[in-house]
Formats: C-alpha cells, structure tokens, sequence
C-alpha cells in the first residue's frame, strides 16, 4: 500500500506495483489534525494486517512533513521502519530557482521556518533577525504578518525576498519583491511556493540571469 500527498508528482506513482493499493491522504487548511489522525490509522492497521506500507511524502519527510510522528507511532506497535531521506524544498526549490542559501560574504548562516503554527501559538520573529538568510515553508497564507513580524523584529524592510512557486516543475515560476512590499499585501501569489529572504535573493540575477 502507498498513502502518498498532494506534492508527489503523478508520474511517481506509476513506479509503484501494478498491484499496490494507493490512498491520497493530502491534506487542506483546516482538516490536518483529523488527516493526519486517519493517516497514523491507516499505517497501523494496514501494517499489522501484514501489508507493506509505503509513505510517500514530497520533500524530506522530516521537515516540517510530521514523518518523525508516523515514525514512532509504527515503532509504539512493534512495526519496523525503514527511513529513505528524501531532498527538503526548503534547500532544493531555491537552488534551482538560482538562489544560494549560503554564498561567501554575503550568508553564513540560513534558518529554515515553518510558516503556520498550531492554534494558540504564534512565532517569536526576534529570534531570526540576525539569521541572515530565511526560508518559510507553508507561509503563503500568513505572508503578510510574517514579513510584518521580521521587519518589527529588525530586519531591514527594503530586504529582497524571492516566492518559489510550484518549484521543479513546468509552471514553477518566481516572483521576487522586499519585505516592506510583501507586508504591505502588495505582492500576489499561490501556493505552493517557498518563501525566501535574504540577500542572496540578488544572487539570482548572477547565477540565472536567463530567468529574470
């Protein structure tokens, strides 16, 4: 069996046996803790009925994807795991976008953030002030607080930012703009997209001219 999400690509599936129960298990706002609940009850059952279950998740599994809690709920009822690392977008969608994470004398450091919270929680933007380059996943929606947040927490307003969307694929496309535009609801996109700030966003212009 394979339960896969909506960031796997079609084609992926098709490698999988002609005989392989597959379920869509993605998840939309508002239903991910009632998802995820029948996820972890489709690993169990399936698992200790004697099936092989494959979890087919884009990206890294682990970051930001919940991978780690499957883990150990397989591991709490005696079924063995095996881990396939998968590639995070969070490093691989701006890569191919032409932005660097790190680059000598302009990012020594990146800090990878999620971009929603559980309901009650909220981040502390202070902590990544001095960070010098940012990657937020899943931060589409709340955009325009979280460019507020950083630039209250200091970080210049006029700082570039870079939204990846649909990374790897035929219609990825990027939109680039500043903090101070973003906050100011003036800057228009979908999900999915990584969200990028930093100034090696101007780097892009360096490494992939072809695609300004």
């Amino acid at each position: 069996m394979v339960l896969y999400d909506r960031l796997v690509h079609p084609e992926i599936l098709t490698l999988a046996r002609a005989d392989a129960e597959c379920i869509y298990v993605g998840k939309h706002q508002g239903e991910q803790e009632l998802r995820q609940e029948q996820i972890f009850d489709l690993i169990r059952d399936r698992a200790l009925q004697g099936k092989i279950v494959g979890r087919l998740k884009g990206g890294d599994s682990l970051v930001f994807g919940r991978g780690a809690e499957e883990w150990q709920l397989a591991l709490n009822h005696g079924i063995r795991v095996e881990l396939i690392p998968g590639v995070s977008s969070a490093i691989a969608v701006p890569g191919l976008a032409g932005i660097p994470l790190t680059f000598r004398n302009v990012s020594q450091s990146f800090a990878v953030v999620t971009g929603h919270c559980q309901e009650g929680t909220s981040h502390v933007w202070d902590r990544y002030a001095a960070v010098d380059t940012l990657v937020i996943l899943m931060g589409v929606k709340n955009r325009q607080s979280i460019a507020a947040g950083l630039i209250a927490a200091g970080r210049p307003s006029h700082e570039s930012v870079a939204f990846i969307y649909r990374g790897s694929l035929e219609e990825e496309r990027t939109v680039e703009s500043t903090l101070a535009e973003v906050a100011a609801g003036k800057v228009q996109v979908k999900n999915p997209a990584v969200f990028v700030i930093g100034e090696v966003v101007n780097l892009r212009r360096l490494l992939k001219p072809s695609a300004i």
